[in-house]
């Protein structure tokens, strides 16, 4: 059951999604949960691809229930900011497999969940009504685990996955995003959509809050932020660029036996004074 410092933690990430826009960059270990954290940022999303990789698997729900819920308890457990897990489709398609996650999440310490309406990667998805009661079963476990302020996220893989053609793909993010409000959920996440018309105009019909995933090619969140947006991340991007430099800075040795690439890392001081506890 929820204690009284991780209701504090929901309230806050609530009340993070009220003004502005939250930016949530994605950590998928303890390190680089560690280092958002040194970096400013508010709370910390987890990106289910990023624990994936890291535990040697590829991305697309290819994780198991307990693996997922093992990485948010070590990263919730190291951190003293909000923590909102990517918990993919649930692991497992019936709105019981949803309450299971949840509750098993929210006992790891999260106080946030994005959930994936895509049965698997690349679709299909669960139709409207399948999902809500996937939702409903989510906030239910919520309410249950005695945190019913449980921030959810639910994303809708419409874009992501070209469902439909392509002139119907907004009216259809909309339709998604009444039906998943009555049941329940907090927010509305739409990786994929990266036009700024379109952005704008999901934004100001939806009756959820909206959540981008940006990254190269993808507005500024000055510009987000303006069309409305009021929750910017960046899925795998940033374990990208730290495997990128790994392979840069492992292939600079062991090519030319110079060090340049090492040259902006954090000292060891400060990176091991986040693991003292």
């Amino acid at each position: 059951m929820a204690g009284t410092a991780q209701k504090a933690a929901a309230a806050r990430l609530r009340a993070l999604h009220e003004a502005g826009v939250l930016i949530l960059p994605n950590a998928w270990d303890v390190g680089s949960a560690a280092m958002i954290a040194l970096a400013g940022a508010q709370a910390i999303a987890t990106t289910s691809g990023g624990i994936a990789w890291s535990l040697g698997r590829s991305d697309g729900q290819h994780l198991t229930r307990a693996e997922m819920i093992e990485r948010v308890r070590q990263i919730a457990a190291a951190i003293t900011i909000p923590v909102t897990a990517d918990i993919e489709g649930g692991y497992g398609p019936g709105p019981e497999d949803v309450a299971m996650t949840v509750e098993a999440v929210i006992g790891a310490g999260a106080v946030g969940v994005n959930i994936e309406d895509s049965r698997a990667p690349g679709g299909p998805l669960f139709n409207p009504a399948e999902q809500a009661e996937r939702i409903q079963a989510a906030r239910a476990a919520a309410a249950s685990a005695d945190l019913p302020e449980l921030f959810i996220n639910a994303r809708t893989d419409v874009f992501l996955y070209g469902i439909g053609i392509p002139e119907t793909r907004l009216d259809h993010a909309l339709a998604r995003s009444d039906t998943y409000a009555h049941a329940g959920v907090d927010g509305l996440f739409v990786p994929g959509l990266t036009d700024l018309q379109a952005i704008t105009e999901l934004a100001g019909a939806s009756p959820l809050p909206v959540n981008v995933m940006a990254g190269p090619g993808a507005p500024p969140v000055s510009e987000l932020a303006a069309a409305g947006v009021r929750r910017v991340s960046i899925g795998t991007a940033l374990t990208q660029a730290a495997y990128a430099l790994t392979k840069r800075t492992a292939t600079e040795l062991l090519t030319t036996g110079s060090y340049t690439e090492l040259e902006q890392t954090l000292d060891f001081a400060t990176i091991n004074s986040m693991f003292t506890r």
